[in-house]
């Protein structure tokens, strides 16, 4: 028989501090700090939202996820009627998405949309990540101009796709990344190939969600403030 000592998982350091902002018999909703994975991956196993919440709630399953430079609401099913509610009202596009975001650049619009397939583009260390793909896959996002601070602007963002990074993609495709955001450059390609999806830096918060709790049906909303960067100013 071979027996090996595995020696102690060294994970990367993470805040591991998070709040709670909804808890009843079927949903559990946290506030995630920016730097901390929703989920195992990228080096991180105990060190993110998922392993934390599981020791309060074993039977917790997020519905959806943040990129670890994300912070704001995170949702977790308690029960399988929330997971089955939730995840069809998702596919029926029935849950409302808000996010905050700090933009470089100054809209001339105060609302517009953008619509802008994605998909897996080549990554020279990882293989592929997504960004604007002409092969990609239908996403759509919508933006609302709250403040313009000269070279910059704070932007709510509501996404009626998920796909992975979109607001981060869409905002460099219309010419208005993310300020900090050093993978997507304006047009929605690559701009640092050394850098990776799960990198920080950028200023993104998911600031609320909308639906219809999977108890009751009636309408229902978790929201999250704003770190203080991405708060109106007047």
């Amino acid at each position: 028989m071979l027996v090996w000592q595995r020696p102690p998982w060294d994970e990367p350091d993470a805040p591991l501090a998070y709040s709670i902002l909804h808890e009843d018999e079927d949903l559990f909703g946290v506030a995630k700090p920016c730097g901390l994975p929703t989920l195992p991956g990228g080096g991180f196993l105990e060190h993110t939202l998922l392993a934390l919440v599981r020791k309060i709630h074993p039977e917790a399953n997020p519905l959806h996820r943040l990129g670890r430079g994300t912070s704001g609401v995170v949702l977790f099913a308690r029960t399988a009627r929330a997971s089955s509610g939730i995840c069809a009202a998702w596919r029926r596009k029935e849950v409302t998405k808000i996010y905050r975001g700090l933009a470089s650049g100054c809209p001339a619009e105060d609302n517009f949309i953008i619509e802008a397939p994605i998909g897996p583009v080549p990554h020279p260390k990882i293989g592929t990540v997504n960004a604007v793909c002409p092969d990609g896959k239908l996403a759509l996002s919508r933006v609302r101009v709250l403040e313009r601070r000269g070279g910059a602007s704070l932007l709510e963002i509501g996404i009626e796709t998920g796909r992975p990074h979109q607001i981060r993609i869409h905002l460099s495709f219309a010419g208005y990344p993310l300020v900090g955001d050093r993978l997507y450059a304006a047009g929605g390609t690559i701009k640092d190939p050394e850098t990776l999806p799960g990198d920080t830096g950028y200023h993104l918060h998911a600031e609320r969600l909308c639906f219809s709790h999977p108890a009751t049906g009636l309408p229902f909303e978790i929201r999250c403030p704003p770190p203080p960067e991405l708060a109106l100013r007047w």
